[in-house]
């Protein structure tokens, strides 16, 4: 909340307010149905508890914010997070679904219409509600496996089947500490027994002391041929007060030396040459690079300039909007892993297609993208951050082999 002024905290709780006392209307059509006036009470003096309690909630932490230990702050702001988002859009489905019914019901009866009109928009109401209620409470932490094939040419034909996983977007402080959860993915990355372990950056949401004892549970991942990783825009600090410039650098290197800690070794603009079945991969990592307003870290031409000869190169970076601007038509990198975008954490999967509203920022949000024979590959994310869910997204771990 640090980032949003009083002002806009307040038009966000007069939105929820206004949705609320639309709802209640239609709440009171409804218990219309009801005989017992002690239920009716109840009903509505729970709904209006939650309301006021929730608004209350959202200004005593944002007028607090600051006095706040910053190991609670993400817990309390994640939270009310996910009761605003479960509590406001079933609303706002709610209302817009029984308007409509209740506005266009010139084919019913009016015996017929209360009823009708009651169950479905209880329907609109309830059914998002269970919905959001399930990716928060079990979606988040249903690690998927993406296993994909990427071609290579007749010259590098002996590193056909060689398999690298890809894990992107952590955000250790999203975990609480709670490290068994994390235990589960790690568990499931290493009996697929890569040969490469790539992690493409967001270790953490601001802070250094969100790793405390997750050296423990990262230096567990296995991977023949080495780990590599980059760093992510919320890596950096960026989006935190820090007192001294000094005390900002401090995190910096503390965040910086866990990855060697872990045994990752971190690539700052660097790459280096891996030599797998007498073939050689340049393995190519750049900082943070990003279209504005995030910050350009990255150098991709540094990052390149001792792997020219190297034919097969993959390129480790955090943002897919770096591929389109930089890599693809322009290098001959043949595979770019990206993350960055966790899919928005919200969307929907039909078979082959996927759609999430994360598409209209990001022309490349999530799955292969393959310009004349070039990839990119974004990850969703192992981890969260802001909404404390995951909807039709699940967490990810990648797989990728040649062929």
């Amino acid at each position: 909340m640090r980032s949003y002024s009083l002002f806009t905290i307040l038009i966000l709780c007069f939105a929820i307010l206004l949705v609320d006392i639309i709802a209640f209307y239609w709440l009171s059509f409804i218990t219309q149905l009801l005989t017992s006036s002690i239920l009716k009470n109840i009903i509505y003096a729970l709904f209006w508890i939650f309301t006021f309690g929730l608004i209350t909630s959202i200004l005593i932490l944002k007028v607090r914010l600051d006095t706040i230990v910053p190991q609670r702050k993400h817990l309390l702001i994640s939270s009310l997070y996910g009761l605003s988002v479960s509590s406001f859009i079933p609303k706002l489905l709610f209302v817009l679904i029984i308007s409509i019914l209740y506005y266009t019901n010139y084919i019913f009866s009016e015996e017929v219409s209360i009823i009708t009109i009651s169950l479905l928009g209880l329907l609109s109401g309830f059914l998002p509600f269970f919905v959001i209620v399930y990716g928060i409470f079990r979606s988040r932490y249903r690690f998927k496996v993406h296993h994909l094939h990427i071609p290579l040419k007749e010259s590098s034909h002996k590193l056909r089947k060689l398999k690298i996983v890809q894990i992107s977007d952590l955000h250790l402080g999203s975990f609480n500490f709670r490290y068994h959860i994390l235990d589960r993915a790690i568990q499931l990355i290493n009996q697929l027994q890569p040969d490469l372990i790539f992690f493409t950056g967001d270790l953490v949401n601001n802070y250094a002391w969100e790793l405390k004892g997750w050296e423990k549970i990262l230096g567990k991942l296995k991977a023949k041929h080495g780990k590599y990783s980059i760093l992510g825009n919320h890596d950096y600090g960026d989006y935190s007060h820090w007192e001294t410039t000094q005390s900002k650098e401090e995190n910096f290197n503390i965040l910086k030396e866990f990855h060697k800690d872990t045994g990752f070794k971190l690539l700052l603009n660097d790459a280096e040459i891996v030599s797998i079945q007498q073939e050689k991969i340049a393995i190519v990592g750049v900082e943070n690079w990003g279209s504005p307003p995030f910050k350009q870290y990255g150098d991709l031409k540094e990052a390149l300039k001792n792997v020219d000869s190297i034919p097969l190169k993959i390129l480790l970076s955090h943002d897919p909007s770096h591929w389109s601007e930089e890599v693809v038509g322009k290098t001959d990198i043949l595979l770019t892993l990206s993350g960055h975008t966790h899919g928005m954490q919200a969307g929907i999967n039909m078979r082959s297609k996927e759609w999430s509203p994360i598409k209209y920022k990001y022309k490349h949000w999530a799955g292969l993208y393959n310009n004349e024979g070039q990839y990119l590959y974004v990850n969703r994310g192992l981890g969260w951050l802001g909404f404390p869910g995951r909807l039709g997204m699940r967490p990810e771990i990648t797989l990728i082999e040649f062929e």
